[in-house]
């Protein structure tokens, strides 16, 4: 039932693609502690982001970009490739999905007011790139929906032994489709799926 309402969402929903992107390790893991974010990858995260136009996250990977890039738009720190990413981020618009939080500090950034279906459904509809998806909990339930239409995995050459597993909670086999991928001098590679229908 779950995967012919994802169908029938998806071919009334045509023009704006859902595209998740996520950094993890070898073993599956996506704490962000793990990997080395150098000038590499935050030049291609900046290329990625204009891509979209609204970045739906989760609390907890919101409130951890919330505490750092919004202080270096106020004070920049020097380094090119983070204060480049801190502009590009700033200036697209976030949706957080919160059952906790009353308010957000990022200036670019609003609650959502309903189910993340219910806003991604809305934003379908309307004119605009493509919505990004920022957070490993909502990516879950989107793909557990039928509701991603392109996977960007950067896979670090780390193996963490342990940490917050990125597909732990996939309740049904998904079947993906290399498009191509693209590799960084650090090793970590980029791989852009689609899932299989």
């Amino acid at each position: 039932m779950l995967k012919r309402a994802a169908q029938i969402f998806k071919s009334n929903h045509l023009m704006r693609r859902v595209i998740a992107a996520i950094n993890m390790t070898v073993d599956g893991y996506c704490d962000h502690t793990a990997i080395v974010a150098d000038d590499e990858l935050h030049n291609h995260f900046s290329d990625v982001l204009p891509n979209g136009d609204v970045i739906l996250y989760g609390r907890i990977t919101y409130q951890l970009m919330e505490d750092y890039w919004p202080l270096l738009i106020e004070n920049p720190g020097g380094v090119e490739s983070d204060d480049e990413f801190a502009r590009v981020i700033d200036g697209i618009p976030k949706i957080v999905f919160s059952s906790t939080m009353k308010k957000v500090k990022w200036k670019s950034a609003k609650l959502a007011t309903k189910s993340l279906e219910e806003e991604l459904s809305d934003l379908k509809k309307q004119p605009g790139g493509n919505i990004l998806v920022g957070s490993r909990s909502l990516m879950i339930r989107l793909l557990n929906q039928g509701l991603i239409d392109e996977f960007q995995l950067t896979v670090h050459p780390v193996i963490a032994g342990g940490g917050l597993a990125l597909f732990e909670k996939i309740v049904h086999r998904i079947e993906l489709r290399l498009k191509k991928a693209k590799q960084f001098a650090s090793g970590a590679v980029t791989y852009y799926y689609e899932p299989v229908p």
